[in-house]
């Protein structure tokens, strides 16, 4: 015989059910005209009840709904019950603050407090599906309430500070991991990455605004562009180089450290341009005597093996290109 038994009798049920490959049915038909005990194990199978099956199909659907709900039931239960106690400290405060007559002052502080450890524990019990965005969110929201109602209390606006700071590192942080949510991720498509570099520009953007209104200086929102432009620029600048052409790593790697070493060459030369400091190019110093020797041999070292490094990787890649 041309074929296994054993491998035959591995693709009988694929065969059965009508779900193999037309090589593989091939072979098992070859197969079974030669040998009858493959044929008699298919004939079997063949005869096998398809209502039997269903039932045991159904039977199984229903005993995997019945678990879910009762772990969905427990998980509620159980976060109903801490809620109740994360309750406690709020009820208590409430009743001191309105027996010594100081009113709500401390009432909000610690009802906004409790919703932090709230949003980590009982969120994640009693929603049924997409925990973590929900947990997140819920963090996020009670994080600001907390940070508010502090800031409210304490008689100042430090809030328009600490608020935006807060939120761009939490995007910082957990933007990578929400873009790949089963909805957020069925939304966004193949734009994962340039929505996560969105999202942190924006944030950072509303940080540095908040402070340059905050602080009330003239001079800050210059400062801060001319500082804050070339690393934002080069990060999406590498962002672009290797997400869209349709290059081979090799060769992406040479550009980005090409890019990297003169980004990290020019980029005083370009902000002192900016501040109105005039053109400024460092200096290849050897006798380190001063700040702008040190700083402009690290410069020039920088550039020089960010281009020989660049040339290694592209050559290597050419010869990628080429051999295929």
């Amino acid at each position: 015989m041309k074929y296994n038994c054993e491998m035959i009798r591995d693709l009988l049920p694929l065969y059965v059910d009508q779900v193999c490959s037309p090589s593989s049915a091939h072979a098992v038909e070859e197969h079974i005209r030669e040998c009858n005990a493959c044929a008699s194990i298919l004939g079997e199978m063949s005869s096998a009840d398809p209502i039997l099956d269903q039932e045991i199909y159904a039977e199984r659907s229903r005993v995997l709904d019945t678990q879910a709900k009762f772990f969905k039931r427990r998980s509620a239960v159980a976060g109903s019950i801490i809620g109740g106690i994360f309750a406690l400290p709020i009820l208590i405060c409430l009743i001191v603050n309105l027996a010594s007559g100081a009113g709500l002052t401390w009432f909000f502080i610690v009802l906004a407090a409790m919703f932090i450890p709230a949003s980590l524990i009982v969120v994640p019990l009693m929603v049924p599906e997409n925990k973590f965005l929900w947990t997140i969110g819920a963090f996020t929201a009670s994080l600001l309430g907390l940070l508010g109602v502090c800031s409210i209390y304490s008689g100042s606006g430090w809030f328009l500070i600490a608020g935006p700071a807060v939120l761009f590192g939490l995007c910082v942080i957990f933007s990578p991991f929400i873009v790949h949510t089963k909805p957020v991720a069925k939304l966004l498509g193949n734009q994962k990455g340039l929505t996560v570099f969105a999202a942190d520009t924006l944030t950072f953007i509303l940080m540095m605004t908040m402070i340059g209104i905050r602080t009330g200086s003239s001079g800050f929102f210059r400062i801060a562009f001319a500082c804050s432009l070339m690393p934002v620029a080069w990060i999406w600048l590498l962002f672009l180089l290797i997400r869209y052409p349709k290059w081979n790593g090799l060769l992406k790697a040479a550009v980005c450290i090409l890019v990297s070493a003169l980004f990290g060459f020019f980029s005083n030369t370009i902000v002192g341009m900016m501040l109105g400091s005039g053109l400024y190019l460092p200096k290849f110093d050897l006798s380190f005597a001063s700040g702008d020797s040190i700083n402009g041999f690290v410069s020039w070292c920088i550039l020089l093996t960010g281009t020989v490094l660049a040339a290694i990787f592209g050559v290597c890649g050419a010869l990628k290109n080429n051999r295929k």
